[in-house]
This record gives structure tokens, sequence and C-alpha cells, in this order.
């Protein structure tokens, strides 16, 4: 029986070969959309679940309140470490300080790389169950051994064992690898990580950190952990939540106790996709996106089903005759359903192979949009346990209306000719239309909104000269100790304007202090300024704007204790005229020179009151300023000429500013192409449905268009009465769309201080463009109706 079934079902696809290349065309591309955003998915609730103790694994956090705003940091002060280890054993497994995420200078021999690595304490490979290679886990407690990725380990070492090797890092200290990992996977948080030196090598390299040890108010570390097992997250947070404050006050630190630090535990489970924090409490993050894809792909693949139900149905006329005499010989109404119902399952069937080759092709451009490095699952069950299951599903649910609308025939009525569809039986089609074209409409609305909000940020001033800026990482002292030099001789090579050494790059803050002093400040007022040390020429070669005051001049000796601040910070301190003010800091500082405002951290938010003050010390940024007459690949030629000549033993490594700047737009450049993608191909889907509705009516309509064409009916009035049905069904849709796409789209932008506006020529545009696509899917078959012969549309069948 099911193979008549399927032999039937054959027949009927083969008869029908448009009806059936739009069903497959839609379900195939509707299915493959579900597979990738289902990947895309699996990537994304899979973050960081190959560590094997990813469930007890937490990072301490603080939340601090300034001026009445609780801020969350993952920032933390070195002791509170110390004493978890030390004092919370019952609590903890494990505890690891953490430097961050650094890029580091490694060599060997004449090999020399750019790589990124963490400091950490010895606990870390075990906390994070690496997967060893070669040696051990435990191989981190010398204080000169370095563990390495085996991705770094074939770049440096090629098919030489590593083993015992002394690496140099940053040109400064020399490390035996004791251990290779396997390489960490690109959705954990520590992918970027490719090597692992020790803690104390890290604390013992500046005086800085030394200091820090014992400071409860330096906040410039991270706090790794692993919870005992059984143990309750949130006891623990219990009991460690006032740690810090009680400690900072014993410490003296009344700027710092001001803040209220709070410590809690955050799980490793939630770094990734509820990472962003509001006044304290956890908004979500990454999880919005998954939610939101998750629900773009169960409706393109709902519309695939709905133009399979429509076409199903629209054709139920055609069909009559086979279901009265189907009835009439003795098919029960069940065996109907399971005739309709293999049908579908055919097509869905066809279509889950036809996705499966699409999803394949067009994989490794979704995965660079995504970026991802996601591939098929063709060795996992669940895969296959899922497409096969989803296949099912989608044949049951595209196949449902029409197994149970056309099974439901009188044969009677059917076989006198005297069945009418009648005027409702068109009901439930023009609904599943509406639905159709509201949803694409509504996607079409937020893929240009989320285009405009890009691009309106991306025109933002920036308060300096992005193009022709270079910036590169100082790894070692070499080029600080002859800057003078390296300055003038990178000048001479006429490629290059100025330079400029700085302790932040200007794409980011790395630096906050907080306990300053001024005249006018209210008591109890709290402060937190980004301080950024500089040379004299920064502004310079940054070309920022001068609003006041001056800038930094090297021959004058009263501007090693000079600052120059932003207008955020002139607006903070209260300060009509703030040059000449004091600003107190361990010492006194005075304001030269007010600049335009730079954003430096998220263009989305508010610019960071911010202190430039310029300095001696040896900046961890060499900003470099080049010519712009001089082609690129000359004057980095000649830069790092001169860079290997004062530091021969380093990497030339350097990143464009505006490239820099241009990765802040990541996320949201990703969704919005992302969504365009998607749109596009709801809108294929929706077409799709379209002109085989269009297609369908054509055909049922032969005989009136051409009795019309005999009255004298023109081609444009038949046109026109062809395609007024489906205006009328898109005209419903916009109206249901727009409101809804403003809901939620005004609401998205709220997540924004600095925003788009939902103006409303975006909803006039998305309208004029659905009506537009709809009058150019319809007219090919209206048009075609309409230019028949009457002779041959009125003969009789």
């Amino acid at each position: 029986m099911i193979k008549n079934y399927l032999k039937i079902a054959w027949r009927n696809l083969i008869k029908n070969k448009t009806h059936t290349f739009i069903n497959v065309a839609g379900l195939s591309v509707g299915m493959a959309v579900a597979i990738l955003i289902g990947l895309w998915v699996y990537d994304e609730v899979s973050y960081d679940k190959y560590f094997k103790n990813h469930d007890r694994i937490v990072r301490v956090m603080q939340n601090q309140t300034i001026n009445g705003e609780v801020l969350t940091s993952n920032s933390m002060p070195i002791p509170l470490g110390t004493m978890l280890r030390d004092e919370y054993k019952s609590d903890f497994k494990y505890v690891s300080l953490s430097s961050w995420t650094f890029s580091l200078g490694i060599s060997y021999g004449e090999q020399k790389l750019v790589t990124h690595g963490n400091y950490m304490q010895p606990e870390a490979p075990d906390m994070l169950s690496l997967k060893m290679i070669k040696g051990s886990r435990d191989n981190l407690k010398e204080p000169t051994s370095i563990l390495i990725s085996q991705k770094l380990a074939k770049a440096l070492f090629g098919n030489t064992d590593p083993m015992d090797k002394v690496v140099r890092i940053n040109n400064q200290y020399d490390h035996k690898v004791t251990g290779v990992y396997e390489d960490l996977p690109a959705n954990t948080t520590f992918s970027d990580m490719e090597l692992i030196a020790p803690w104390d090598r890290y604390v013992a390299s500046q005086p800085w950190l030394k200091r820090a040890s014992t400071r409860w108010g330096n906040n410039s570390f991270q706090i790794f952990a692993q919870l005992q097992p059984g143990v309750d997250i949130k006891k623990v947070s219990a009991r460690i939540k006032d740690l810090k404050l009680k400690n900072i006050i014993l410490q003296g630190d009344d700027v710092g106790a001001a803040f209220k630090p709070t410590v809690f535990l955050y799980p490793m489970d939630k770094w990734h996709l509820y990472s962003e924090f509001k006044n304290g409490v956890n908004t979500g993050g990454g999880i919005q996106f998954v939610v939101m894809f998750g629900i773009i792909g169960a409706f393109v693949l709902l519309l695939a089903c709905i133009n399979f139900m429509n076409l199903s149905t629209a054709r139920s006329e055609k069909r009559a005759k086979e279901v009265g005499i189907r009835k009439t010989v003795g098919s029960l109404r069940a065996q109907l359903v399971a005739q309709f119902f293999s049908e579908s399952l055919l097509v869905a069937a066809f279509a889950f192979a036809v996705s499966i080759l699409l999803v394949v092709l067009a994989l490794p451009w979704f995965n660079q949009v995504a970026n991802k490095t996601m591939s098929v699952l063709w060795d996992k069950p669940l895969f296959w346990v899922t497409g096969i299951g989803f296949t099912l599903l989608t044949g049951i649910i595209a196949g449902s209306y029409p197994a149970f609308y056309l099974s439901s025939f009188q044969p009677v009525k059917v076989l006198k000719g005297t069945f009418k569809a009648g005027k409702l039986a068109a009901l439930p089609r023009k609904m599943l239309v509406v639905l159709q074209f509201t949803v694409s409409v509504t996607l079409i609305i937020g893929t240009i909104v989320v285009f405009l909000q890009v691009q309106h940020t991306k025109n933002r001033p920036v308060g300096y000269n992005r193009t022709g800026l270079l910036q590169a990482d100082m790894r070692t002292d070499a080029i600080h100790k002859s800057f003078a030099a390296v300055r003038n001789d990178l000048i001479q090579t006429g490629t290059v304007i100025d330079a400029a050494e700085s302790g932040s790059p200007l794409t980011a803050v790395w630096s906050n202090n907080s306990g300053m002093q001024w005249r006018g400040k209210a008591p109890g007022q709290q402060d937190d300024f980004g301080t950024i040390p500089v040379s004299p020429t920064f502004g310079r070669t940054a070309g920022w704007k001068i609003i006041q005051g001056r800038d930094f001049n090297e021959n004058y000796k009263s501007d090693s204790t000079a600052i120059i601040i932003n207008e955020a910070t002139a607006k903070f301190l209260g300060f009509k005229n703030p040059i000449g003010e004091i600003v107190k800091w361990d010492t006194e500082f005075k304001i030269i020179g007010v600049v335009k405002d730079l954003v430096m951290t998220s263009p989305y938010e508010p610019v960071k009151t911010t202190i430039f003050g310029m300095s001696k010390e040896k900046g961890d940024v060499l900003n470099i300023r080049l010519n712009p007459k001089v082609g690129t690949h000359e004057a980095l030629a000649k830069i790092e000429a001169v860079i290997k000549k004062y530091d021969p033993a380093s990497p030339f490594d350097y990143k464009f500013t505006d490239e820099e700047y241009a990765k802040k737009f990541a996320t949201e450049e990703r969704v919005g192409k992302l969504a365009g993608f998607f749109t596009i191909l709801a809108i294929f889907i929706s077409c799709l449905g379209l002109f085989g509705m269009a297609s369908f009516m054509a055909e049922q309509r032969t005989k009136e268009i051409g009795v019309r064409k005999v009255l004298g009916a023109s081609v444009f009035t038949l046109w026109r009465l062809m395609s007024v049905d489906f205006v009328v069904l898109i005209t419903i849709s916009l109206m249901l769309a727009i409101p809804t796409a403003y809901y939620f789209m005004q609401g998205w932008l709220q997540d924004y201080k600095y925003r788009t506006d939902l103006s409303w020529w975006i909803f006039a545009a998305t309208a004029v463009g659905a009506l537009a696509i709809t009058l150019l899917t319809v007219s090919y078959q209206s048009i075609k109706a309409a230019m028949i012969n009457p002779v041959k549309s009125l003969k009789t069948d």
C-alpha cells in the first residue's frame, strides 16, 4: 500500500512540474535556512562546552556604584584571588589569577611570530581540562616554563619536537616549552590563547605588578575558579560578597570603599550568551540574537510550508474528481489523508536532500559572514535524527491542511459537477499569503533599521583623523629608549608625518583612575576617568582638535605636570573655562587644553571622561601618521626598516586604526548581513508562492479572461483585474507588519544611547518595495493570461 502511495505521489509530482518545482524550491530554501540557523544556534549554545568542567567553572566579578549607577566588571584585584585560594578551599577546587589575553612576540632562533596568550597560575590547565599533546598539565609550576598550543608549536618548530625548547617572549624573558595542548575551538572564551605563561614571572616583570599584589583597589586582573562538587554558586557568592569592601576599608582606601564593591561568581555557561549587565542586573546578551535568528528560521520555514498548503488547496478543484472517484470505489478518508501526506512527505524528502546540498555550498560564505568555523555535523547522530525528524515534521505541517481539506470533499457533489469551492474556501489561502508578507515586510524593515543604525554610528564624529593612522604594540622598551631618534628617522623617510607613544590605542582606554580632587567638587561626588599617558607629539599624530587652550609642548618643562582633557571631562568638572584649573591626584596637574571628544570606547555609548597626561615612561602603543602622498606599501616597507634598526629581535606587527575602529561595528554588521540574507530568502519564498498562486488563478479564470477580451477588455484592464486581489492582500500585510516592526525595532534601538531615528521613509520605502515586488511577481502570469487568443481560451475542455 505504501508503495502505491509513493508511486501515485510520484506521478502527481511529475505531472505538475511547475507546482512541484515551486514547492521543492521553496521548501529546500526554507529548510536550508533552518539548518544553517540550527548550526549557528548549536555553535552558540555549545560555547565553552569543550571544557570538561564548564558547569563548575566561574569568573569572579564585581558590582561598583558610581554616582548612583551600578557598573559590573570582571576586572579584579590580586589579593582577592589569593584570599579565595587560601581561605575558601572548601568552596573552590581551583582558583587562578590571570592576565588579560595579550598580544605577545615570541621567537625561537630566527623564527619570530606574534601570538596571543595569558599569564596564569599553575591550576589553570587542570581547571580548563586542557587536552595535552605533549607534556602534562602540571608543567606550569616553574617560573620559566610555558605551555603552547598545537598550532603555535607547528608554526615555531615545524615537525621538530618542541619539548624543552627555549623560546623568548617579547625579547625579554626565556621560557622552556614544557607542554603542548590541543588547539582550543573557536567557540570558546579562550580560543585566542595560544600560550600560557607562569603568573609568577608576570608579576615579577614590572614594579607596578608587585605593588598590585597587595592593593585591593587595583582592578587590573582576572580571577577564574572551579567550584568543589556539590557547592552552590549562590551560597558561595553570598559568602564572598563583601570581601573586597571589608579589606579595602582596612587598607584605608576611602575612594575605593565609596564605590561599595560587591563580589559575585558568574558561571562559565553564561559568559557568552548572557554577558551584558545594566545597573548591576544581567540583561542578556548574545542570547537575544539566538532567539531572534531561531524565530527567523522558524518563520522562513513556515513561509515555505505556507506555499505548499496554498498551492495544494488552490488546485483542489483539479483533484476533486480524483477524490470523488476514490471515495466511490471504497477509499476511506484515512487512506486519502495518507495519500496526500505521502505526496507532501515525498516533496519534503526531495527538499531535504536539496537543502543539504545548498547548506554545503553556502556554509563557507555563511561562516565568513558569521565569523564562525562551523561544519555540517555528518558524524553526529543528533544531526541526522534532527534532520529526518525535521523533514517528517515539515512534510506533516505542509501537508496537513491539503490532506484533511481535500479528503473532506463529498463524492456525490464532485461527480455531479456541482462541487464549488465557495468564496470562503479561498479565505485560508488569503490569510496565509497575508501572514507570509507580514513576516517578510517585518524582516525587511528590521534589516533596514539595523543597517541605518550601523551607518548612523559610523558617521559619528570621532574627534581625530583615523585615515592613514598606524598603531603598533610596543612590547619591549627598545623603541622607547631611542624614541627621539626613531621618530626622526621615520619622518626622514618621507613616508611618515609624525609619530607618538601612548598608554592606550586610539580605539580603547586601558587605564581608569578615580579619587581626583578639583575646585568645586561636590561632597560625595564620585569620579572615574580614563587616564592615558602620551608623548608630546600624540595630538599632532592623532589629529585631535584643540577647542580651548593649547597642545603639549616638549620644550615647556611645566608640561610634565600638565594635562589635556576632553569635552566630556570639562563638562563633568563643571568649569566654564577649565584652562589653568588644577586637578589633584597624588600631585597637582594643570589643565592646559581641551580637545573635542575622542570616541575611543564603544561608538554606541557616550564618550568616556578622559584625561591625557604627558609622560616620559614607556608607552604601550606606537602611533604613526602616514604621509598621504606616499603609497601604503612603500611606506610600510620603510617604516619596518626603521623599526627593525632599533628593535631587530621583535616582529613588526602593526594595525590600521580605521580598521580597528571598524571592528567595533562587527556584531551589528554581522547581524545585519545575516538578517538581510535571510530576508532575501524569505522574500524569494514568498514570491515563489505568489507566482504559483498567480499561475493557478490565471488558469482558473482562463474562460473569464477570454470572454472579457471578446467584449473589448484591454491587456491593461485584464492585468489590473488579475493583480488587484494580490495588492489588497499585500496592503493588509503592510498594515500588520509596519506597527509590528516599529514596536520591535524601537525596543531594539533603546539598547543604544547613540542611535538613529525610525523615520517615516523607512516604512514608506518598504511599502512601495513590497508592492513593486508583488506586481512584478504576478504580472508575468497576468499579462501571459491576458495575451492568450480568446479563441483558444473559450474552447470547451
